[in-house]
Protein backbone atom coordinates (compact mmCIF):
# COMPACT_ATOMS: atom_id res chain seq x y z
CA UNK A 1 0.00 0.00 0.00
CA UNK A 2 0.99 3.50 -0.48
CA UNK A 3 0.24 6.26 1.24
CA UNK A 4 -1.24 9.30 -1.11
CA UNK A 5 -1.92 13.07 0.51
CA UNK A 6 -5.31 13.95 -0.51
CA UNK A 7 -8.10 16.44 0.41
CA UNK A 8 -11.46 15.07 1.54
CA UNK A 9 -14.87 15.85 3.08
CA UNK A 10 -15.56 13.82 5.77
CA UNK A 11 -20.00 15.07 5.49
CA UNK A 12 -21.86 16.80 3.96
CA UNK A 13 -21.70 19.87 5.67
CA UNK A 14 -17.77 19.82 6.36
CA UNK A 15 -15.28 21.53 4.25
CA UNK A 16 -12.46 19.91 1.88
CA UNK A 17 -9.90 19.57 3.86
CA UNK A 18 -6.26 17.35 4.45
CA UNK A 19 -6.96 13.40 4.63
CA UNK A 20 -3.88 10.80 4.20
CA UNK A 21 -5.13 7.49 2.70
CA UNK A 22 -3.46 4.71 0.94
CA UNK A 23 -3.19 3.39 -2.31
CA UNK A 24 -3.50 0.00 -3.43
CA UNK A 25 -0.15 -1.00 -5.21
CA UNK A 26 -0.02 -1.59 -9.57
CA UNK A 27 -1.29 -4.92 -10.38
CA UNK A 28 -0.30 -6.43 -13.67
CA UNK A 29 -2.48 -4.43 -15.72
CA UNK A 30 -2.29 -1.18 -13.65
CA UNK A 31 -0.32 1.97 -14.41
CA UNK A 32 0.18 4.11 -11.03
CA UNK A 33 0.15 7.92 -12.20
CA UNK A 34 1.70 10.74 -10.26
CA UNK A 35 -1.01 14.13 -10.50
CA UNK A 36 0.22 16.84 -11.32
CA UNK A 37 -3.24 18.73 -12.28
CA UNK A 38 -7.24 17.99 -11.68
CA UNK A 39 -10.14 20.05 -12.85
CA UNK A 40 -12.75 21.32 -10.47
CA UNK A 41 -16.54 19.84 -11.94
CA UNK A 42 -19.76 21.10 -10.17
CA UNK A 43 -20.58 17.65 -9.70
CA UNK A 44 -17.41 17.10 -7.49
CA UNK A 45 -19.95 19.84 -5.38
CA UNK A 46 -22.93 18.15 -6.10
CA UNK A 47 -21.25 14.98 -4.67
CA UNK A 48 -19.48 16.36 -1.73
CA UNK A 49 -22.53 18.00 -0.62
CA UNK A 50 -24.85 14.51 -1.07
CA UNK A 51 -27.16 16.76 -3.32
CA UNK A 52 -27.94 13.87 -5.63
CA UNK A 53 -28.16 10.97 -3.08
CA UNK A 54 -25.47 8.16 -2.13
CA UNK A 55 -22.41 9.95 -0.85
CA UNK A 56 -19.30 7.92 0.45
CA UNK A 57 -17.64 9.54 2.77
CA UNK A 58 -14.81 10.43 3.61
CA UNK A 59 -14.76 11.16 -0.20
CA UNK A 60 -11.94 12.85 -2.11
CA UNK A 61 -13.29 14.10 -5.52
CA UNK A 62 -11.86 14.95 -8.49
CA UNK A 63 -12.40 13.16 -12.22
CA UNK A 64 -10.42 15.02 -14.48
CA UNK A 65 -7.15 14.13 -13.70
CA UNK A 66 -3.77 14.56 -16.19
CA UNK A 67 -0.57 13.45 -14.67
CA UNK A 68 2.68 11.08 -15.50
CA UNK A 69 3.12 7.69 -15.38
CA UNK A 70 5.69 6.64 -12.59
CA UNK A 71 5.66 2.39 -12.40
CA UNK A 72 3.68 0.26 -14.75
CA UNK A 73 2.40 -3.69 -14.33
CA UNK A 74 3.89 -6.33 -15.50
CA UNK A 75 1.39 -6.72 -18.34
CA UNK A 76 0.86 -3.28 -19.18
CA UNK A 77 1.02 -2.82 -22.73
CA UNK A 78 -0.37 0.93 -23.91
CA UNK A 79 1.96 2.62 -21.54
CA UNK A 80 5.42 3.06 -20.38
CA UNK A 81 7.21 5.62 -17.44
CA UNK A 82 7.18 8.64 -18.16
CA UNK A 83 4.33 8.78 -20.44
CA UNK A 84 1.93 11.59 -19.87
CA UNK A 85 -1.71 10.11 -18.94
CA UNK A 86 -5.27 10.97 -18.09
CA UNK A 87 -8.43 9.88 -16.13
CA UNK A 88 -11.60 10.58 -16.01
CA UNK A 89 -14.68 9.75 -14.55
CA UNK A 90 -14.64 6.15 -14.17
CA UNK A 91 -12.19 3.75 -13.80
CA UNK A 92 -13.50 0.30 -14.26
CA UNK A 93 -16.98 -1.31 -15.74
CA UNK A 94 -18.33 -5.04 -15.55
CA UNK A 95 -16.30 -5.09 -19.53
CA UNK A 96 -18.78 -7.69 -20.27
CA UNK A 97 -22.13 -6.03 -21.14
CA UNK A 98 -23.63 -5.21 -24.40
CA UNK A 99 -22.36 -1.67 -23.21
CA UNK A 100 -19.20 -2.21 -21.98
CA UNK A 101 -18.71 -4.50 -25.71
CA UNK A 102 -19.76 -1.53 -27.61
CA UNK A 103 -17.42 0.88 -26.21
CA UNK A 104 -20.44 2.77 -23.91
CA UNK A 105 -18.39 1.99 -20.71
CA UNK A 106 -20.22 4.95 -19.13
CA UNK A 107 -23.63 3.55 -19.59
CA UNK A 108 -22.16 -0.15 -18.48
CA UNK A 109 -25.25 -2.33 -17.74
CA UNK A 110 -23.79 -3.43 -13.96
CA UNK A 111 -23.01 0.57 -13.39
CA UNK A 112 -19.36 2.04 -14.22
CA UNK A 113 -17.19 2.61 -11.28
CA UNK A 114 -16.89 6.04 -10.50
CA UNK A 115 -13.25 7.42 -10.09
CA UNK A 116 -14.42 8.81 -6.92
CA UNK A 117 -17.47 8.50 -4.97
CA UNK A 118 -17.51 4.58 -6.35
CA UNK A 119 -16.68 1.44 -4.87
CA UNK A 120 -14.57 -1.10 -6.74
CA UNK A 121 -15.07 -4.40 -8.57
CA UNK A 122 -14.63 -7.37 -6.21
CA UNK A 123 -13.20 -5.25 -2.91
CA UNK A 124 -16.11 -2.75 -2.75
CA UNK A 125 -13.85 -0.44 -1.63
CA UNK A 126 -14.58 3.09 -1.63
CA UNK A 127 -12.87 4.95 -4.96
CA UNK A 128 -11.06 8.23 -3.89
CA UNK A 129 -10.46 10.70 -7.20
CA UNK A 130 -7.79 13.70 -8.31
CA UNK A 131 -7.72 15.95 -5.28
CA UNK A 132 -4.54 13.33 -4.09
CA UNK A 133 -0.92 13.20 -5.06
CA UNK A 134 -1.49 9.93 -6.79
CA UNK A 135 -3.80 7.20 -8.50
CA UNK A 136 -3.72 4.15 -9.73
CA UNK A 137 -6.00 2.67 -12.59
CA UNK A 138 -5.98 -0.26 -15.05
CA UNK A 139 -4.55 0.78 -18.42
CA UNK A 140 -7.64 -0.31 -20.03
CA UNK A 141 -9.39 2.82 -18.31
CA UNK A 142 -6.74 5.43 -18.86
CA UNK A 143 -5.91 7.66 -21.48
CA UNK A 144 -3.07 8.67 -23.75
CA UNK A 145 -2.74 12.53 -23.07
CA UNK A 146 -0.26 14.93 -25.75
CA UNK A 147 1.97 16.69 -25.00
CA UNK A 148 1.07 19.44 -27.55
CA UNK A 149 -1.04 20.96 -25.19
CA UNK A 150 -1.05 22.65 -21.66
CA UNK A 151 -1.75 19.88 -19.13
CA UNK A 152 -3.79 22.27 -17.19
CA UNK A 153 -6.13 23.22 -20.18
CA UNK A 154 -6.54 19.44 -20.95
CA UNK A 155 -7.58 18.54 -17.13
CA UNK A 156 -11.06 19.41 -17.59
CA UNK A 157 -11.68 18.00 -21.62
CA UNK A 158 -11.75 14.59 -19.55
CA UNK A 159 -15.35 15.88 -18.10
CA UNK A 160 -16.34 18.62 -19.66
CA UNK A 161 -14.92 18.57 -22.72
CA UNK A 162 -15.91 14.83 -23.69
CA UNK A 163 -19.38 15.65 -21.75
CA UNK A 164 -20.47 18.30 -24.29
CA UNK A 165 -18.08 16.40 -27.60
CA UNK A 166 -19.94 13.20 -27.11
CA UNK A 167 -23.46 14.45 -27.58
CA UNK A 168 -22.18 16.41 -30.65
CA UNK A 169 -20.58 13.85 -32.33
CA UNK A 170 -23.24 10.94 -31.73
CA UNK A 171 -25.88 13.31 -33.47
CA UNK A 172 -23.46 14.16 -36.48
CA UNK A 173 -23.90 18.27 -35.76
CA UNK A 174 -21.72 19.79 -38.20
CA UNK A 175 -22.02 22.35 -41.15
CA UNK A 176 -25.17 23.52 -42.08
CA UNK A 177 -26.49 22.95 -38.50
CA UNK A 178 -27.78 25.70 -36.04
CA UNK A 179 -26.59 25.31 -32.60
CA UNK A 180 -27.61 27.41 -29.56
CA UNK A 181 -25.75 26.33 -26.19
CA UNK A 182 -27.36 27.06 -23.12
CA UNK A 183 -24.82 28.45 -20.55
CA UNK A 184 -21.63 29.45 -20.38
CA UNK A 185 -19.59 27.78 -17.66
CA UNK A 186 -17.16 24.97 -17.58
CA UNK A 187 -19.45 22.87 -19.57
CA UNK A 188 -20.96 25.77 -22.04
CA UNK A 189 -17.66 26.81 -23.09
CA UNK A 190 -16.81 23.62 -24.25
CA UNK A 191 -20.00 23.10 -26.42
CA UNK A 192 -19.08 26.33 -28.31
CA UNK A 193 -15.41 25.34 -28.90
CA UNK A 194 -16.77 22.06 -30.02
CA UNK A 195 -19.66 23.27 -32.14
CA UNK A 196 -17.71 25.93 -33.78
CA UNK A 197 -14.94 23.42 -34.58
CA UNK A 198 -17.17 20.83 -36.31
CA UNK A 199 -18.11 23.48 -38.36
CA UNK A 200 -22.03 24.07 -37.25
CA UNK A 201 -23.54 28.03 -36.85
CA UNK A 202 -23.06 28.77 -33.42
CA UNK A 203 -25.27 30.83 -30.68
CA UNK A 204 -24.61 31.40 -27.10
CA UNK A 205 -27.82 31.88 -25.08
CA UNK A 206 -27.46 33.46 -21.67
CA UNK A 207 -29.32 35.44 -19.34
CA UNK A 208 -25.82 38.05 -19.09
CA UNK A 209 -25.18 40.69 -21.60
CA UNK A 210 -22.03 40.71 -20.02
CA UNK A 211 -20.77 37.27 -21.69
CA UNK A 212 -21.22 38.18 -25.14
CA UNK A 213 -17.57 38.92 -25.98
CA UNK A 214 -16.51 35.92 -24.02
CA UNK A 215 -18.76 33.79 -26.32
CA UNK A 216 -17.70 35.74 -29.45
CA UNK A 217 -14.03 34.90 -28.85
CA UNK A 218 -14.63 31.13 -27.95
CA UNK A 219 -15.99 30.55 -31.15
CA UNK A 220 -20.06 31.87 -31.63
CA UNK A 221 -21.25 32.97 -34.38
CA UNK A 222 -24.25 34.82 -32.59
CA UNK A 223 -25.43 35.96 -28.85
CA UNK A 224 -28.85 35.48 -27.84
CA UNK A 225 -30.11 37.20 -24.37
CA UNK A 226 -32.51 34.91 -23.07
CA UNK A 227 -33.84 37.79 -20.87
CA UNK A 228 -35.18 39.84 -24.13
CA UNK A 229 -38.45 38.63 -24.79
CA UNK A 230 -38.11 40.10 -28.33
CA UNK A 231 -35.11 38.57 -29.13
CA UNK A 232 -36.25 35.31 -27.75
CA UNK A 233 -39.13 35.62 -30.02
CA UNK A 234 -37.45 36.34 -33.03
CA UNK A 235 -35.47 33.02 -32.44
CA UNK A 236 -38.56 30.46 -32.09
CA UNK A 237 -38.07 27.65 -34.69
CA UNK A 238 -34.45 28.63 -35.55
CA UNK A 239 -32.46 25.68 -33.85
CA UNK A 240 -31.41 22.23 -34.88
CA UNK A 241 -29.75 21.45 -31.44
CA UNK A 242 -29.38 23.05 -28.09
CA UNK A 243 -26.93 22.05 -25.76
CA UNK A 244 -28.11 22.54 -22.43
CA UNK A 245 -25.28 23.17 -20.06
CA UNK A 246 -27.34 24.14 -17.13
CA UNK A 247 -27.07 22.61 -13.81
CA UNK A 248 -29.13 25.71 -12.06
CA UNK A 249 -32.93 24.70 -11.86
CA UNK A 250 -34.46 26.36 -14.75
CA UNK A 251 -37.80 25.56 -16.61
CA UNK A 252 -36.75 23.68 -20.28
CA UNK A 253 -40.39 25.20 -22.06
CA UNK A 254 -39.39 28.87 -22.90
CA UNK A 255 -35.88 26.84 -25.09
CA UNK A 256 -37.85 24.05 -26.54
CA UNK A 257 -39.50 26.67 -28.44
CA UNK A 258 -36.71 27.81 -30.37
CA UNK A 259 -36.45 24.91 -31.55
CA UNK A 260 -36.94 23.97 -35.05
CA UNK A 261 -39.33 20.96 -36.53
CA UNK A 262 -37.49 17.81 -35.61
CA UNK A 263 -34.87 19.92 -33.25
CA UNK A 264 -33.35 18.23 -30.32
CA UNK A 265 -32.19 19.71 -26.84
CA UNK A 266 -29.37 17.59 -26.08
CA UNK A 267 -29.07 17.97 -21.90
CA UNK A 268 -25.91 17.86 -20.06
CA UNK A 269 -26.57 19.75 -17.15
CA UNK A 270 -27.74 18.05 -14.03
CA UNK A 271 -30.28 20.50 -12.49
CA UNK A 272 -30.92 19.29 -8.45
CA UNK A 273 -34.97 19.24 -8.65
CA UNK A 274 -36.87 18.19 -12.39
CA UNK A 275 -37.34 20.52 -14.93
CA UNK A 276 -40.80 21.61 -16.26
CA UNK A 277 -41.14 20.33 -20.36
CA UNK A 278 -44.74 20.73 -21.30
CA UNK A 279 -45.87 18.43 -23.91
CA UNK A 280 -47.41 20.70 -26.56
CA UNK A 281 -43.62 22.37 -26.62
CA UNK A 282 -42.65 18.66 -28.12
CA UNK A 283 -45.71 17.45 -29.64
CA UNK A 284 -46.37 20.52 -31.72
CA UNK A 285 -42.99 20.16 -33.43
CA UNK A 286 -41.95 16.76 -33.00
CA UNK A 287 -39.28 17.66 -30.84
CA UNK A 288 -37.33 15.89 -28.55
CA UNK A 289 -35.05 15.35 -25.24
CA UNK A 290 -31.78 13.83 -25.03
CA UNK A 291 -29.68 13.06 -22.14
CA UNK A 292 -25.99 12.56 -22.26
CA UNK A 293 -23.47 10.99 -20.25
CA UNK A 294 -19.63 11.75 -21.14
CA UNK A 295 -18.03 9.29 -23.39
CA UNK A 296 -16.68 5.90 -23.42
CA UNK A 297 -12.53 5.41 -23.48
CA UNK A 298 -12.80 5.35 -26.80
CA UNK A 299 -14.77 7.94 -27.85
CA UNK A 300 -12.95 9.74 -25.14
CA UNK A 301 -9.06 9.15 -26.62
CA UNK A 302 -10.91 10.22 -29.65
CA UNK A 303 -11.84 13.40 -28.13
CA UNK A 304 -8.25 14.12 -26.79
CA UNK A 305 -6.73 13.65 -30.30
CA UNK A 306 -8.93 15.80 -32.00
CA UNK A 307 -8.30 18.47 -29.44
CA UNK A 308 -4.53 17.77 -30.15
CA UNK A 309 -4.90 18.31 -33.63
CA UNK A 310 -7.28 21.49 -33.31
CA UNK A 311 -5.37 23.14 -29.92
CA UNK A 312 -8.78 22.90 -27.94
CA UNK A 313 -8.39 23.30 -24.32
CA UNK A 314 -10.32 24.56 -21.29
CA UNK A 315 -10.17 27.92 -20.68
CA UNK A 316 -9.04 27.53 -16.71
CA UNK A 317 -8.19 29.09 -13.52
CA UNK A 318 -5.15 27.28 -12.03
CA UNK A 319 -5.53 27.31 -8.25
CA UNK A 320 -3.12 26.12 -5.33
CA UNK A 321 -5.68 22.95 -3.24
CA UNK A 322 -5.39 25.01 -0.37
CA UNK A 323 -8.14 27.23 -2.23
CA UNK A 324 -10.56 24.96 -2.82
CA UNK A 325 -13.21 25.95 -0.45
CA UNK A 326 -13.29 28.95 -2.02
CA UNK A 327 -13.40 27.47 -5.37
CA UNK A 328 -16.63 25.77 -5.02
CA UNK A 329 -18.48 29.11 -3.41
CA UNK A 330 -17.34 30.86 -6.98
CA UNK A 331 -18.36 27.94 -9.10
CA UNK A 332 -21.98 28.28 -7.12
CA UNK A 333 -21.94 31.94 -8.03
CA UNK A 334 -20.49 31.18 -11.59
CA UNK A 335 -17.59 32.75 -10.65
CA UNK A 336 -15.25 31.43 -13.22
CA UNK A 337 -14.29 31.32 -16.52
CA UNK A 338 -14.69 28.94 -16.69
CA UNK A 339 -12.86 25.81 -14.79
CA UNK A 340 -10.51 25.74 -11.86
CA UNK A 341 -8.09 23.41 -11.94
CA UNK A 342 -5.99 22.55 -8.87
CA UNK A 343 -2.18 22.33 -9.39
CA UNK A 344 -1.46 19.14 -6.92
CA UNK A 345 2.09 20.67 -6.57
CA UNK A 346 0.23 22.66 -4.21
CA UNK A 347 -0.72 19.15 -1.93
CA UNK A 348 2.93 17.93 -2.58
CA UNK A 349 4.19 20.53 -0.76
CA UNK A 350 1.63 20.93 2.09
CA UNK A 351 3.33 19.46 5.80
Amino acid sequence: MQATKSYAAQSPTTPLAPFNFERREPGPHDVQIEILYCGVCHSDIHQVRDEWGGSIYPMVPGHEIVGRITRVGDQVKKFKVGDLAGVGCFVDSCRVCDNCKAGIEQYCEDGMVGTYNGREKGTQAPTYGGYSTQIVVDEQYTLTVSDKLPLEGVAPLLCAGITTYSPLRYLNVGKGHRVGVLGLGGLGHMGVKFAAAFGAEVTMLSTSASKEADARRLGAHHFLLTKDAAAMKARENYFDFILNTVSANHDYSPYLQLLRTNGTMIVVGAPSVPSEAPAFDLIMKRRSIMGSLIGGIKETQEMLDFCADHNIVSDVEVIPIQQINEAYERVIKGDVRYRFVIDIASLKSES
